[in-house]
């Protein structure tokens, strides 16, 4: 995972390192062989000084001798292997933009004594800059809103929006076997009615999951499909709707006019956007247009196992405000993980 943006971070932390080395304190240079000393008449021992004011000098030398400082020059120029880096590896410009300055504030200045390890500096400076973009103020608890609507005697109703052939049926299926290891009961709503076998994919995730599917035929109206599926789950006392819908392009004004309808019948607890990890910038981009479009709550990123850049997962929570909340990492129904910000960490930064 990550494999091409982990070169670029290894790099990047093996140039501070050479920069930010401390020198070593010059070495002695070697002693002449001792001469026999004239004979002098004695004198008078000299006075002796103040011990204050030598011994803050030796102390002043001693520190230069064992700090090294980055210079901004030195930054300047480990900044831009960093931005190159970055924009490589398809992490949006304002992403890129944040991370650059937080390790340019993290770096500049900073000291390093002489037994101190540089390395370990540009780790934690990059770690801590990544860790910043990967978190956002608002958190969602997947759990606790089914719970909470569970309390009420009301299902959890999710819908769940996407580009056309980003994995969102799927991802919709692994969630479903995700709840029901946890003890969920939920039902699938096949509101997806405009492409052709969308209702026969769902069924055959449904059937081998053991879930009930809500459907009508072909064409008919998506929003009226996501209401059945609610009214099911309140009369069977299910947990959770998962509403699948038709993939759309972000540019399709009708379909993302049906989707509009969809939420505003269906009035989900959640939204989730689901996209392509492999398909860097273009997937933040989609998420901004559905945000604008509908409000997500968060965000499945599949194919993570899969892609080498890394962009999307480190853009998508940044641009969009909005969590990640699961990772896609497989075709299994077992492969989705939660999200939390250390796996991506730990697989940037791992030796």
């Amino acid at each position: 995972m990550f494999e091409k943006l982990k070169q670029k971070l290894k790099r990047v932390v093996e140039r501070v390192s050479q920069k930010a080395a401390p020198e070593a304190p010059p070495e002695a240079p070697p002693e002449a062989p001792p001469e026999a000393p004239p004979e002098v008449p004695p004198k008078a021992p000299p006075a002796v000084p103040p011990p204050g004011k030598p011994r803050r000098a030796l102390r002043r030398v001693v520190k230069r001798i064992i700090r090294s400082e980055l210079a901004p020059e030195d930054v300047e120029d480990i900044i831009w292997e960093l931005q190159v880096g970055l924009l490589e590896s398809d992490v949006a410009v304002p992403v890129a933009d944040h991370v650059i300055e937080r390790v340019k504030a993290g770096l500049t200045g900073r000291k390093l004594g002489l037994r101190e390890d540089p390395k370990k500096l540009a780790d934690e400076v990059l770690r801590q800059a990544i860790q910043e973009v990967l978190t956002t103020e608002q958190r969602v608890d997947l759990l606790k809103v089914i719970d909470a609507k569970r309390a009420q005697g009301e299902p959890a109703v999710i819908v769940f929006v996407g580009i056309n052939g980003h994995g969102k049926t799927t991802s919709i299926a692994k969630l479903a076997r995700y709840l029901m290891d946890r003890g969920y009961k939920p039902v699938l709503a096949a509101a997806d009615t405009f492409r052709a076998a969308g209702i026969e994919q769902l069924e055959i995730h449904a059937e081998r999951l053991g879930v009930g599917v809500i459907k009508q035929k072909r064409g008919a109206d998506a929003a009226a499909v996501a209401y059945d599926a609610i009214a099911h789950a309140k009369a069977r006392g299910l947990d959770v709707v998962l509403v699948d819908t038709a993939g759309r392009m972000q540019t399709d004004v009708n379909l993302m006019d049906e989707m509009r309808k969809i939420v505003r019948v269906a009035k989900p607890d959640l939204t989730i956007f689901v996209g392509d990890a492999l398909t860097g910038n273009d997937v933040v981009e989609q998420a901004r247009t559905f945000d604008q479009a509908v409000g997500i709550s968060g965000s499945i990123l599949c194919k993570m196992d899969a892609d080498a850049r890394g962009g999307a997962a480190l853009s998508i929570t940044q641009v969009t405000g909005k969590p990640i909340l699961f990772l896609g990492t497989g075709q299994g129904y077992d492969d989705l993980v939660e999200f939390k910000p250390e796996i991506l960490l730990n697989a940037l930064f791992a030796d």
